[in-house]
C-alpha cells in the first residue's frame, strides 16, 4: 500500500467515524479487509481505469473507490478515493 493509499484510507475512516460513529467506521474497515482478501484471490476483479498505466479500480462502497495496480506478483494499492471529491483528483 502506498503512503497516499494509507493516508486516504485513514482520512476516509476518520471522517466516517466522526460523522456516523465508530460502529459504521468499523463496518467500513471490515469491507476494506473483505475486499483486500477478495483482491488477493482475484486480482483482475477491478475495471481498467487507466489502461496506459495499468491502473484498475473497484467500488468498495457507494462513496469509496479503490485504485490499484498489479505489478508482477504484487498488488499495489494506490489510493482510496471518495467519489464525492472532484473527479479530476482521480489517478491518471
Amino acid at each position: 500500500m502506498t503512503k497516499r493509499a494509507t493516508s486516504s484510507y485513514s482520512s476516509i475512516r476518520e471522517y466516517i467515524s466522526n460523522r456516523f460513529g465508530e460502529t459504521v467506521a468499523r463496518a467500513f474497515e471490515q469491507r476494506v479487509v473483505d475486499f483486500l482478501d477478495l483482491l488477493e484471490n482475484f486480482p483482475e476483479i477491478g475495471s481498467m481505469e487507466v489502461p496506459e498505466k495499468q491502473i484498475q479500480g473497484f467500488q468498495i462502497t457507494k462513496q469509496t473507490r479503490v485504485f490499484y495496480r498489479i505489478k508482477g506478483e504484487r498488488i499495489i494499492i494506490l489510493v482510496f478515493f471518495d467519489v464525492r471529491q472532484d473527479p479530476k483528483r482521480k489517478p491518471k
